[in-house]
């Protein structure tokens, strides 16, 4: 019993942290301010008794933790902790102003650009803080303590009467020409784009010097610019020579004394289900009926971890690279080929070893029994998704039945994920049909149908079935073992309330009293926008008020899919924290004792930056891709949605592409726009004319920047 209340105990402090994070954003709008806790509770929109008992516990906390202090009883300050300075991470938006992220402190420090001095994105400042007009904080950059980076991709500007150049950078966020002396240019013409190394810069110098260290080629090319993307993230393109030796050397046979290790599955009827381009296939499903009339469904993975052993040159790119990278037109892959589409991938007629999370299920879809281990499995028969959504929609073909089976399972158990508190957002993806020289020639959405739910629901299964096995004791009390987990924090208390606000002036209806109601009322407002004209717009600002996904060792559940405990096990291939996962798992299995926590955090942090990093470099493939798509349309008009509404402008979305345009306010001429951030619009100050986020316009595209990935569209009346 006392281990059940020491485990209510951490969701209750990690309630209390939650709204220890509210209280100081609250509180920070105005720090120099002295708030009793009623003004605090009614600040964070905490009003009923039992709340405001926890707003009281939260106090207590923060008073404890030296966050805030009480000048007199019942009364509480902010305690900014600071002599004038701090140190942090500095990062810039669009405009060229900035924000310091600083340790300890909920709210970042704002900083005008005309105080952002030689800094660039993501380098470790310190700055002066100081109460803008009395009222809020804001800094100024006193000093550069650490560069994040030295090497920036950007176009060659040649002055020629002058033998000296500039690199013009890609990223807006680095908000400086970087200038090029005549013997460090190295071959770069007029117009190339380049790698350029930072090399010094000069106080009181506006520019800071640098030299090419490699010319990708002529701006605006297909390969020169899928190249660039690759650079301006750090994304290597080849594998170092000694890794690709190592994973040639590895030991490809299927060995007897190996299986008599593992549990052999050949014989029972397995099959992968996957894209039609597919070249790596780390999963694979099979099924058979048991006497009883269950059903046993296994889950197998790719035993990538056999392979790639801590200590080698393998593991330590593999941990590197963390995932692999999903360009428009390319993968980077985060094993070498070998590996990922040969020794590991389940490619069908072949024998592999695999990981496997085997499941006795009944007719309702109830686990009945489950086992963890490793296998020796054979794959009868490689489905694409469309050949397995055939058999579900007509009953026809081999292996329809299985198929059909599998097909039920996975929709029962997606119903009671639902009513268990699953968010569920299907947005469609965009996909390009490229000619032979990844020349985009067509637009298609990716549409989740049955056949990739059914996939999917499986593969949910066994990641939530591993981390519990993991997390919990056989008397469903926390095991403490030290694990990684795919974390997913509730959503943010202060957007969630703009949505609700927001989204009664539509007539829809949210309760957000608590974490059940919160998810209801999110499913039942995304099935009553379906077909509206605000459909995209409240999707967009429900999706917005949703937390990212990481990775950690602590386990705070996934709120978007409505799990306790989760982990990712099933795509070892192409993720790193999924070898992680095996190896722990493996490691419990055989009687391990609980690992070094930090040294998983460690790791779980360097992966949730790299998948962030491969998610922008993904983004920017596409963009490029739709610009070069739209350069066939100029002139042309289109219907479109506003999806984005910032200060300068705001952006248009074609649905039936997906591209993305921006209209400049001052290309307005009907009227002088200001924007309005808490109805997501602008309004013109004379016509009273409005562009709100959701809006259907027409639109003429008027210019396809392919180096700036940026199309300009203009309105049509």
């Amino acid at each position: 019993m006392p281990k059940k209340s020491r485990y209510i105990s951490q969701k209750n402090e990690y309630k209390l942290r939650e709204i220890g994070r509210l209280i100081t954003r609250f509180m920070n709008e105005n720090p120099t301010k002295i708030y009793n806790y009623k003004q605090i509770a009614d600040g964070i929109d905490y009003r009923n008794p039992r709340q405001r008992e926890q707003v009281v516990q939260a106090l207590h906390k923060l008073r404890a933790d030296d966050t805030i202090k009480e000048v007199e009883k019942g009364k509480y300050l902010l305690n900014l902790k600071i002599d004038g300075t701090l140190t942090g991470i500095i990062d810039f938006n669009q405009t060229g102003n900035a924000y310091v992220k600083v340790d300890g402190l909920e709210d970042d420090i704002f900083i005008h650009s005309k105080n952002v001095k030689d800094a660039l994105q993501g380098d470790t400042v310190l700055i002066v803080t100081y109460h803008y007009k009395g009222k809020r904080i804001e800094g100024s950059v006193l000093e550069v303590l650490e560069r994040s980076r030295s090497e920036f991709v950007g176009t060659f500007q040649f002055i020629k009467h002058k033998d000296f150049g500039f690199v013009i950078c890609d990223k807006k966020q680095i908000n400086t020409d970087i200038f090029i002396p005549k013997n460090k240019i190295n071959g770069a013409k007029d117009g190339e784009k380049v790698v350029v190394k930072m090399s010094a810069w000069k106080r009181g110098e506006k520019n800071p010097e640098g030299e090419i260290i490699e010319v990708l080629g002529s701006s605006g090319e297909h390969e020169t610019e899928i190249h660039s993307i690759l650079a301006e993230y750090g994304l290597p393109y080849e594998f170092p020579a000694d890794v690709e030796r190592e994973a040639n050397e590895l030991d490809r046979e299927i060995r007897p004394e190996e299986i008599a290790r593992r549990r052999d599955m050949r014989e029972i009827l397995t099959f992968t289900i996957d894209p039609k381009d597919a070249k790596d296939f780390d999963d694979a499903l099979s099924i058979r009926q048991l006497e009883n009339g269950n059903w046993e469904i296994g889950v197998h993975i790719a035993d990538v971890s056999h392979y790639v052993k801590p200590g080698t040159l393998l593991d330590a790119e593999a941990f590197k690279r963390a995932t692999s990278v999903y360009l428009v037109d390319r993968v980077v892959p985060m094993l070498p080929e070998v590996l990922s589409n040969d020794v590991c991938s389940l490619r069908p007629n072949e024998d592999k070893y695999t990981f496997s999370a085997v499941f006795e299920i009944d007719d309702n879809a109830k686990v009945v029994k489950q086992w963890f281990g490793k296998t020796v499995t054979h794959s009868d028969r490689r489905f694409t998704y469309e050949e397995a959504q055939a058999r579900i929609e007509t009953g026809q073909g081999d292996l329809a039945q299985e198929i059909l089976v599998m097909d039920r399972l996975a929709k029962i158990m997606r119903e009671e994920r639902i009513k268990n508190g699953a968010v569920t957002f299907d947005r469609s993806e965009v996909r390009f049909n490229l000619d032979e020289n990844n020349e985009p020639v067509g637009v298609y959405f990716k549409i989740s149908k049955d056949s990739n739910h059914l996939v999917e629901e499986f593969m949910l299964l066994a990641n939530r079935k591993v981390s519990e096995f993991v997390s919990l004791k056989s008397n469903n009390q926390r095991s403490e073992k030290t694990f990684i987990y795919r974390i997913h924090d509730d959503p943010d208390p202060t957007k969630l309330a703009a949505l609700q606000e927001f989204v009664s002036t539509f007539g829809y209806k949210m309760n957000i009293s608590n974490s059940k109601r919160t998810t209801e009322s999110l499913n039942k407002l995304l099935r009553d926008v379906k077909g509206k004209g605000e459909e995209n717009m409240i999707e967009t600002l429900a999706m917005r008020s949703m937390a990212k996904a990481v990775y950690g060792t602590e386990p705070i559940g996934h709120y978007g899919l409505g799990f306790e405990f989760y982990t990712h096990f099933t795509s070892p291939i192409r993720r790193y924290p999924d070898i992680i996962a095996h190896r722990l798992l493996q490691h419990y299995l055989d009687g391990g004792k609980s690992v070094n926590r930090d040294e998983i955090e460690d790791q779980a942090k360097h992966s949730s930056a790299m998948e962030r990093l491969a998610a922008d470099a993904e983004r920017d493939s596409i963009k490029f891709m739709q610009v070069k798509f739209m350069e066939k349309h100029l002139g042309e008009v289109f219907e479109g949605v506003i999806s984005g509404v910032a200060e300068f402008g705001f952006w248009v979305q074609i649905p039936e592409n997906g591209a993305e345009g921006l209209i400049k306010l001052r290309d307005l001429m009907d009227d002088s726009y200001q924007f309005d951030p808490k109805t997501y619009s602008v309004i013109g100050a004379r016509t009273g004319n409005q562009y709100q986020l959701g809006d259907k316009v027409k639109i003429k595209v008027m210019k396809a920047n392919l180096v700036a990935k940026q199309l300009d569209f203009r309105i049509e009346v």
